[in-house]
């Protein structure tokens, strides 16, 4: 799959919109002097920024772990089909999706069955097909069962179950890959810059009959 292309098609607008407004809420720098990332082991120190009950909810989302490995090495896989790595960027596993999946998933137990089951309907189609696991299947196999699921248009109805884990675990790729370091240079947003301003134009001046004084011009306005 085209990376852009495909996320032409895809379009940001069918990103989980709750998943995404929580994924960007991106700490100041007071924030990170005090945030630690997630299964690092270390409690963030309370304070207007953090409240007890908030840092307890985060202890108990990064205490354990919800995957198996076998999960966590088939969303790796899955979500490398989704992102690809390029000549622009990284893939999905280089900008750390597979972590955030883990993460959300903890955070946001609603996404647990859908993604847990999803991953077992996986694996029970490529045992089906292939009498291998989605990891285990030759890469050709695998393309195989994603292009039977990853266009909800065009599936057959015994597929939806995997069309909606796909479009799940679609969002949330997308939702992990553009709110990461790598996803933010791909897409080239630089965010506010500073810049330096010359002045109203002359034609909008003319129109209003207005002029910069002498005084205005020397002190006010540097023009390049």
């Amino acid at each position: 799959m085209d990376r852009r292309k495909s996320l032409k098609i895809i379009g940001l607008g069918s990103l989980s919109s709750t998943v995404l407004f929580d994924a960007c809420k991106l700490p100041d720098k007071k924030k990170a002097d005090t945030t630690v990332a997630a299964g690092s082991g270390s409690t963030p120190a309370a304070g207007p920024d953090r409240q007890p009950e908030e840092i307890a909810h985060y202890n108990n989302v990064v205490s354990g772990k919800f995957f198996t490995e076998h999960e966590m090495a088939t969303i790796a896989i899955l979500a490398d089909i989704i992102i690809p790595k390029d000549e622009v960027s990284g893939s999905a596993t280089d900008a750390g999706v597979p972590d955030f999946i883990e993460f959300i998933v903890k955070d946001m137990p609603d996404h647990q069955v859908p993604m847990r089951g999803g991953l077992r309907w996986l694996d029970r189609q490529c045992y089906q097909r292939f009498q291998k696991t989605f990891k285990d299947s030759e890469e050709v196999q695998r393309i195989q069962v994603v292009e039977d699921i990853a266009w909800p248009k065009k599936a057959k109805p015994e597929m939806s179950q995997g069309v909606s884990f796909f479009t799940l675990m679609r969002n949330l790729t997308c939702t992990g890959f553009y709110t990461s370091k790598i996803g933010i240079e791909d897409i080239g947003y630089v965010g506010n810059q500073p810049n330096q301003w010359n002045g109203v134009p002359d034609d909008v001046l003319k129109q209003y009959g207005l002029a910069y004084t002498e005084k205005e011009l020397k002190e006010c306005i540097s023009f390049s």
